[in-house]
């Protein structure tokens, strides 16, 4: 295959906009599209360091004494007027003999103000907590019990707002030190958060790159598209693995070391403390165990706006931050037409308020449109169930990890180039030990047997050849897909700023550049005129 080498500044025509007040030019928008796929190939001379950090790493290492709280974290409730404060307390155990903390030992407590002495006028807020477990029913095989995880709801916040916080147990003396974290903005059609995008990150020595950049770009809010902490990559003994299936074939049973999840929060917190992260399960969260058990560390760490939006799940779930209305799906839980999700989704997507929230973003983790023999058709059955309702609902954007890599589609629905279809962002690129995807499916031999393609966790097969266009008749392209505007196999993240109801502003970020420069950017621009929302089916209402 010959590759483009593309410079953007020849490549795109470029439509001065006039965005609060500024004329901001030379950065191309979507209605000049869709444009010529480009492929920027991996870089032999830079692999990235994607091994983990160990153990005794002192930024993994746990630094609190007794109860007091650690692996703090901020995330959203379904609006602006409420958040959750979450942390743990006490020590994991792992080994053959473990006996669980009791979660009611400790109070769950957040004292929190406007005034970062905390002194005066502070309000406070008591949650819950819960431990969960690991186990495995193997001889060998250690179990895990988790810390004390503590899950407090603040409500009545005022919005665009910073308030200040601690977070513990202050009958025992056992409180954090004072962070602090800023409220999103009333949902309307002139007021959005910056958000920062990753996936996949894993811990090694790119993800604290990934994190570094992120950090410095200064965002209000975090998506994590799936995939955290690879903890499915190591057996229970600790022993890793860049390619499990290959290294540990014979295991009875997929195993994990659980502290991955401790050692990743307590990274994570110089982030996660101060600005609200937002996630959604991948496929290294199913983690299974006893009675067929999954995801059960992403469920019990993460706090959820899953009651708040209506969904009785913590696999999928929506909120608003500004005016933007986030769609968290579950590429790992049940996704067709008579499926709890689907029926959630159908429901909360006839609530939206495009004069209120007028983005609809979409997140979930395998992608739908991706060009790498890595994952290369993988979910079409979740594609074959939803697409047609996210795009009759106009859903303007699509974030997906799995995949690690970077892909920007052009406008696409059904395959096929379409001014009205979202655009679909893979960014899995966060730098986790599984190292880059490179090869294309386009490429010569590189186009997989079908029959392989399908998920493994959620099967079924919807994964046929393409029945139109240049590829009609085969299951891949002898080219880059038109649909595909521009990929690359690089580690980054990603930065959203939306300007105004109809113009948004997308900036890739290659690690290895500054964390400012940007390594692909386009305005993607609503034409609510020429793409009006399509009205819903009606929902099917079941007695419970």
């Amino acid at each position: 295959m010959v590759f483009k080498f593309i410079i953007h500044v020849l490549c795109f025509i470029f439509v001065p906009s006039v965005l609060s007040g500024q004329i901001v030019k030379d950065i191309p928008t979507t209605l000049s599209g869709p444009f010529t796929p480009v492929t920027v190939p991996l870089d032999d001379s830079f692999r990235g360091n994607a091994v983990d950090l160990p153990s005794d790493d002192p930024r993994v290492q746990r630094t609190v004494k007794g109860f007091e709280p650690e692996q703090i974290s901020i995330s959203l409730s379904a609006n602006y007027h409420s958040l959750w404060i979450s942390w743990i307390t006490g020590e994991f155990q792992i080994g053959d003999n473990i006996k669980p903390l009791d979660p009611d030992s400790v109070a769950s407590v957040v004292q929190y103000g406007r005034v970062k002495s905390l002194d005066k006028h502070t309000q406070k807020a008591e949650g819950y907590s819960l431990i969960y477990n690991q186990l495995y029913p193997f001889e060998g095989l250690h179990n895990y019990t988790s810390g004390i995880i503590h899950h407090v709801k603040l409500t009545g916040l005022s919005p665009d707002t910073v308030y200040y916080y601690r977070c513990g147990d202050p009958s025992i003396g056992a409180m954090s030190d004072v962070f602090r974290f800023k409220t999103m903005p009333v949902s309307s059609s002139q007021n959005y958060p910056k958000i920062g995008i990753v996936g996949d990150l894993g811990l090694t020595y790119n993800t604290t790159s990934t994190v570094s950049h992120l950090i410095k770009n200064n965002p209000d809010l975090v998506l994590l598209v799936g995939d955290a902490t690879y903890a499915n990559l190591y057996l229970t003994d600790g022993t890793g693995s860049d390619c499990y299936s290959c290294s540990f074939a014979n295991t009875p049973i997929h195993e994990t070391y659980q502290p991955r999840w401790d050692y990743w929060g307590r990274y994570m917190q110089r982030l996660t403390s101060k600005v609200p992260i937002m996630a959604i399960e991948g496929n290294h969260e199913i983690e299974e165990q006893v009675d067929n058990t999954t995801f059960a560390a992403y469920s019990a760490r993460f706090a959820f706006p899953s009651k708040e939006s209506g969904s009785k799940s913590t696999m999928y779930y929506s909120f608003n931050a500004g005016g933007i209305h986030f769609l968290m799906l579950g590429g790992y839980t049940a996704y067709d037409k008579s499926s709890d999700q689907y029926n959630w989704l159908q429901r909360d997507l006839a609530k939206v308020d495009r004069k209120v929230t007028p983005w609809l973003v979409g997140v979930w983790h395998p992608p739908w449109y991706n060009t790498f023999v890595s994952h290369y058709k993988e979910v079409e059955c979740m594609r074959v169930a939803m697409e047609e309702l996210l795009y009759n609902a106009g859903v303007d954007i699509i974030f997906n990890g799995h995949v690690h890599a970077y892909e920007r589609s052009n406008r696409v629905y059904n395959y096929t180039l379409d001014p009205c279809g979202p655009v679909h962002i893979t960014i899995g690129d966060g730098g986790n030990r599984e190292k880059m995807a490179k090869k294309h499916a386009d490429e010569a031999g590189n186009c997989p047997e079908p029959s392989s393609t399908p998920d493994s966790f959620m099967g079924g097969f919807c994964a046929y050849n393409f029945t139109s266009g240049p590829a009609a008749g085969n299951f891949c392209w002898d080219r880059q897909p038109e649909y595909s505007a521009y990929r690359e196999s690089s580690f980054g993240h990603g930065i959203l700023e939306v300007k105004n109801e109809t113009h948004a502003l997308w900036t890739w970020h290659r690690n290895q550049d500054m964390y400012n420069v940007a390594g692909d950017q386009i305005f993607i621009v609503r034409e609510p005129e020429r793409c009006p929302v399509r009205a819903p089916p009606p929902v099917m209402v079941w007695d419970e």
